[in-house]
């Protein structure tokens, strides 16, 4: 269930997707909260010299695995604009972060894709399930999605 504090989280995802996309990148943010509910950690994209390793989801495993405990990484929540690639996923698992919540989903970002003639991306969109089986997964998130969707395309218009 997304509560209000998940719905704070996940504006302030679409904020740094709002930063990556005014610096010319893929429009995605990520933030990571403790149990306690403090920010740990934030980013955004940063793969628009090429390098498709510097995802946010990405840059908060390794943050989480070089400054968190395990057990506090287990109990943390990483909260982002879109749901997590098969690489951040698999980084999220190998990490042992808790709980994901996400905005919009990588089949609904497929589609969009498709929709905005984007080339196909190498990488399957797989669920996050299909990647990790021990984390709690939530989204995508109604309330948010259209704002996410339109990102997406001021990034592609940008492109076109």
């Amino acid at each position: 269930m997304i509560s209000d504090t998940d719905l704070k989280h996940l504006r302030r995802c679409v904020e740094l997707a709002k930063i990556a996309l005014e610096k010319g990148d893929e429009p995605f943010g990520s933030v990571l909260v403790s149990a306690d509910g403090k920010v740990l950690f934030e980013d955004h994209n940063h793969v628009a010299d090429g390098d498709h390793t510097q995802h946010p989801e990405f840059a908060i495993a390794r943050w989480a695995a070089t400054n968190m405990v395990p057990e506090e990484r287990s109990k943390a929540t990483v909260y982002t604009s879109g749901e997590h690639c098969p690489m951040c996923a698999a980084a999220h698992g190998w990490a042992g972060l808790g709980r994901i919540v996400y905005a919009s989903s990588s089949e609904q970002l497929g589609q969009w894709l498709t929709e905005l003639g984007a080339a196909p991306s190498r990488v399957r969109n797989l669920p996050i399930q299909d990647v990790i089986i021990d984390s709690t997964v939530e989204g995508p998130v109604p309330e948010l999605m259209e704002e996410v969707h339109q990102l997406h395309r001021q990034f592609y218009a940008k492109r076109g």
